[in-house]
């Protein structure tokens, strides 16, 4: 896969013209999450415990820990898919409830709408907060090209290789100008080379736009060369036990991953992980 061309969109009317985005304080505050029979009953499974974490506006963090240690759930808490069993979810001061247009949601499977062309996939979003067809496919163009895909508007996602979609996927999320980027391990399906290529071009996006983000993902080399901070959660049930900065120079480049700074975070970060690992292995096998 070709490197993606980063540029500038092309001038938009007025109204449109929005380089940043403004806001994005995400705060969690003693969340729970509990699934099955009723919260708070016996035989419901409890996959987040009294989460706290506050992140400051155009913040990326990196949210890591063992699988099944409830990162999606919290994740899904913010996007408003999944309602806490208690605590509270907020974004700029205003509880979170249902999904919306602040907060842009990129997944792991790239969930297009394949009856749709890559443009209209794109321009859906803002076609749904009200935006009239003809400026809503021109923000798609717009965002197409930033992730270099302007060849590619009338195509449909079959037609385009993994990493293509998740670009398509990314355009989509930042089309409305959300405050809050939500990623679910956006490039966890895709080969290493092209998914080295995806980091570069996210941080270049998140640079251009100054969106607060909140990736999850469970390889440690990504989180911290992604990331401000990294959140680490510990076993099932998920609770927040480590925030280790990442006072790595911004940009961050390939060379970084092998550089002393870089791998002191990295060992950090795997010994913790590895903790709970095993933690979640002896759960399991006590089960």
């Amino acid at each position: 896969m070709s490197v993606i061309a980063l540029r500038r969109p092309a001038a938009a009317p007025p109204a449109e013209r929005r380089e940043r985005v403004i806001g994005g304080h995400v705060s969690v505050r003693e969340v729970t999450v509990e699934f099955g029979i009723q919260a708070g009953q016996n035989g419901a499974r409890r996959a987040v415990e009294r989460a706290s974490l506050e992140i400051e506006p155009g913040q990326f963090v990196c949210l890591l820990g063992p699988t099944g240690c409830g990162k999606s759930t919290l994740l899904n808490c913010l996007a408003g898919f999944v309602h806490p069993s208690s605590g509270s979810v907020q974004i700029d001061g205003e509880d979170v409830v249902r999904p919306g247009p602040k907060r842009g949601m990129v997944f792991q499977h790239h969930s297009l709408f394949p009856w749709k062309t890559v443009k209209k996939n794109v321009a859906f979003g803002p076609r749904m907060t009200g935006l009239g067809r003809e400026l809503a496919e021109e923000r798609a163009r717009q965002f197409l090209a930033l992730v270099g895909l302007s060849a590619f508007e009338d195509h449909y996602p079959h037609m385009l290789s993994g990493g293509m979609q998740q670009r398509v996927g990314i355009a989509r999320a930042l089309a409305n100008y959300p405050s809050v980027l939500l990623m679910d391990e956006p490039f966890g399906a895709l080969d290493a080379q092209t998914r080295a290529m995806m980091q570069e071009s996210l941080l270049a996006l998140w640079a251009e736009f100054g969106n607060t983000v909140l990736f999850v993902t469970h390889d440690v080399d990504e989180a911290v060369f992604l990331g401000s901070r990294v959140v680490v959660m510990s076993a099932s049930p998920g609770r927040l036990i480590a925030d280790i900065a990442v006072p790595l120079p911004r940009p961050r480049t390939p060379a970084m991953l092998t550089a002393a700074a870089f791998i002191d975070i990295k060992r950090q970060c795997l010994d913790i992980i590895r903790a709970e690992t095993l933690k979640a292995f002896e759960q399991a096998a006590r089960a």
